[in-house]
């Protein structure tokens, strides 16, 4: 069956040139987008009852833009004033980029990883006398608590944000040819607001192995993955896809 509308599980990008915008002109799809997932702060009253004294940390590690955004708000609602001297260790350059929103960049320290976890960790061995806080989501992969534990570093979590479900109610007489989902909590989402979805004829498309995952435990099929040595990007993957099924 040919593609001729798209689902994507995510906000819309911002920029108007993006890769699901010329996939759109390219193939004449309709491309749509809607956050199945969305993320809601916790107050200072309930990171408080975390033991979390923001005074006792002498370095933040930051994974996301969220990370960033609800640390300032809540040592905002703190009133704590941030010193100088904070140790900033950024999982990425966009991660590190953002946080010029809050701080004057050439006057902090900080330390970018190119992509990964493991590439913050590789700066945090070499800082290994500072006490580190994790802001984070409920939501939180098994593995950073791990190599961080395993580093032995004074280091603590604090939950400052949830990942919470989006009502997806005006979806429900809506189909597409292909669904697109970046996260478990996505997958997730769609069977909480759905109880009944059937896949029938719609293509799922998944980011990552969790996501392959999650879907397969719902019992879903997953016709398009991302990303493989052939397909890095998303829509790359959905491209290559829609270029095999649309020619027939």
């Amino acid at each position: 069956m040919k593609v001729k509308s798209i689902l994507i599980s995510q906000p819309e990008p911002k920029a108007e040139n993006s890769p699901y915008a010329e996939l759109e002109q390219k193939f004449n799809l309709k491309v749509d987008f809607q956050p199945f997932i969305h993320v809601e702060g916790v107050d200072a009253k309930e990171v408080r009852q975390q033991k979390i004294d923001l005074t006792k940390f002498s370095a933040i590690i930051l994974t996301s833009r969220n990370a960033v955004d609800h640390f300032f708000r809540i040592a905002e609602e703190m009133r704590y004033e941030i010193p100088t001297s904070l140790k900033y260790f950024c999982q990425s350059e966009a991660v590190a980029y953002y946080l010029q929103k809050y701080v004057v960049y050439r006057k902090r320290k900080i330390y970018v990883g190119k992509r990964t976890f493991q590439d913050i960790i590789n700066l945090i061995k070499k800082h290994k006398d500072e006490t580190f806080l994790l802001p984070s989501s409920d939501m939180l992969k098994p593995t950073i608590p791990q190599q961080l534990d395993e580093i032995k570093v004074e280091w603590k979590r604090g939950i400052f944000y949830r990942t919470v479900v989006s009502d997806l109610s005006d979806l429900r007489d809506v189909t597409y040819d292909i669904v697109v989902f970046f996260s478990p909590s996505g997958i997730k989402s769609l069977f909480e607001n759905f109880p009944d979805f059937e896949q029938n004829d719609t293509r799922i498309a998944c980011f990552g192995n969790s996501t392959i995952k999650a879907a397969h435990d719902y019992g879903i099929k997953v016709n398009i993955k991302a990303p493989t040595p052939e397909t890095p990007s998303m829509t790359m993957a959905l491209e290559n896809y829609i270029d095999q099924v649309n020619k027939k």
